[in-house]
């Protein structure tokens, strides 16, 4: 394996982890339920396509073949996170579940 492709490995290691963290950290703490499903969904989404990205790139490059299980996971994750977000962010409208104070389009508020 040649030097520079072990640089973008390790790059897109790097930056899958910190996407990840910051995730993570959006998780823990933001302030109500709206605003913290935007960190795992948004930034642990990317975090992780980078991860599965370097995975690819060093099982293509170490003989092994396309990584056609990482790529099929990187779909799956694109397709499935924001759904499921959307499914959450409309079943705790539904429920009445309210946004912190002064959170722009809040109903609540007027």
């Amino acid at each position: 394996m040649s030097e520079v492709t072990e640089y973008i490995i390790a790059g897109l290691l790097l930056l899958g982890g910190a996407f990840s963290l910051i995730g993570a950290l959006g998780l823990a703490r933001l302030p109500d339920f709206f605003t913290r499903l935007h960190g795992p969904t948004k930034a642990t989404t990317l975090g992780v396509g980078a991860i599965m990205l370097s995975s690819v790139i060093y099982f293509s490059n170490s003989g092994e073949g396309l990584g056609v299980a990482e790529i099929l996971i990187t779909v799956f994750l694109f397709l499935t996170a924001p759904v499921s977000a959307n499914m959450l962010a409309k079943a705790a409208m539904h429920i009445g579940v309210s946004p912190m104070d002064g959170t722009r389009g809040n109903p609540w508020d007027q």
